[in-house]
């Protein structure tokens, strides 16, 4: 029995894969995703993207193949990639041997929509002998016809059952570094087919509520649906889908898992609504704080907070807080202990040299530790 029983999560038990360097599944940290929007026929503009997204902590990025002159610049994206390249397939069976044969760590496909079965065997051997992970996409908007004629309309049973048929066929071809994903739009039921098929398989899930709209509106459908799939214990990595830039969708994948304990990078912020008892702007000021510390992946609290109400209480849980008072001098708190005061005038600088140099002494007792 922990201290907190209330947050623990037991995650649930899945075989463990590879896709490059980076392990899904298993006991291995449940890892971000996003996609790239660039032409990948563009290299620089996409390994740009690329860099961007690795700079927000991204740890396996994935770009869309639906040409020759895409998987003919994906050599050159996969070896300019500090994280592993997932090559995304549709339909084409030849861009997936391609994309294979270039340096992909992972396919994402269908093995159904692939064609015939002379053609999957194609593309297994391919992800073979080149040491590629496949990721299974389901989607509620691309169902097979004969299911959505046996079902009526896409459900949970037709997901699964689409789900299983294409494991089905790398399992009979002896291919099991596979990661599966069910996503729909409707949150509902992407999460009723998560659960059902988390039920019946022991591979990796890939979560992720497709198309889920632009930043507030996606992210808010994202943290629920994915946010209470991780916290059943469901899902070995996830992608948060958002029409918004890529690394956007990183940084919310990370704010999800902190906000669960899952995995905790960077500076988490505690901050107050604000009313009229703040004693300094707290909205521009989390909000220059926020944009500031994106450079900080060390594992870090801070709270804000506009008024001696609920400040003191929630600096003492926080590695660093600050707390409004009158005219203009606020109270700063190390380690959940007063400490000294700030002026308005220096308070955000003063505030980002103390979360940087909080950082560095955590990292460097992290470094004493492992020596």
């Amino acid at each position: 029995m922990s201290v907190r029983p209330w947050r623990d999560i037991t995650r649930r038990k899945s075989r463990q894969i590879m896709v490059g360097n980076v392990p899904v599944g298993g006991d291995a940290p449940v890892t971000v995703q996003t996609m790239t929007n660039t032409p990948t026929s563009d290299p620089r503009a996409t390994i740009d993207q690329i860099r961007r997204c690795e700079d927000a902590g991204v740890d396996i990025i994935r770009v869309s193949c639906p040409d020759v002159e895409s998987t003919a610049a994906l050599k050159q994206i996969v070896r300019a990639s500090r994280v592993p390249i997932v090559a995304d397939i549709h339909f084409h069976y030849k861009r997936a041997l391609e994309a294979a044969d270039a340096g992909a760590a992972c396919l994402r496909i269908n093995p159904g929509n692939i064609g015939s079965a002379e053609r999957v065997n194609e593309v297994v051997a391919a992800a073979k002998a080149n040491g590629c992970a496949i990721r299974i996409g389901v989607n509620a908007g691309s169902l097979e016809r004969d299911l959505l004629e046996k079902y009526g309309e896409p459900c949970p049973d037709a997901l699964v059952e689409s789900a299983l048929d294409h494991i089905k066929l790398l399992q009979d071809r002896d291919f099991h570094d596979f990661k599966v994903a069910v996503k729909a739009s409707d949150l509902f039921l992407a999460v009723a087919a998560y659960q059902q098929l988390a039920e019946a398989v022991d591979c990796p899930l890939h979560l992720g509520i497709t198309e889920a709209g632009g930043f507030v509106g996606g992210t808010v459908k994202s943290a629920i649906g994915i946010g209470s799939l991780l916290w059943y214990g469901i899902g070995d990595t996830i992608r948060v889908s958002l029409s918004a830039e890529p690394e956007d969708e990183v940084r919310v994948g990370f704010e999800i898992l902190k906000a669960l304990g899952i995995r905790n990078r960077g500076v988490r912020v505690v901050s107050c609504p604000s009313c009229a008892r703040q004693g300094f702007d707290v909205i521009r000021t989390v909000q220059a704080l926020e944009e500031r510390l994106q450079h900080i992946r060390t594992p870090m609290s801070l709270s804000v907070l506009g008024c001696v109400v609920n400040g003191p209480g929630e600096a003492r849980e926080t590695d660093i807080g600050i707390t409004g008072g009158g005219n203009g001098k606020h109270m700063v708190y190390l380690s959940g202990v007063t400490d000294h005061h700030v002026q308005d005038a220096d308070m955000i600088e003063h505030i980002v040299k103390l979360v940087e140099a909080k950082a560095a002494e955590i990292d460097a007792a992290d470094e004493a530790k492992a020596a």
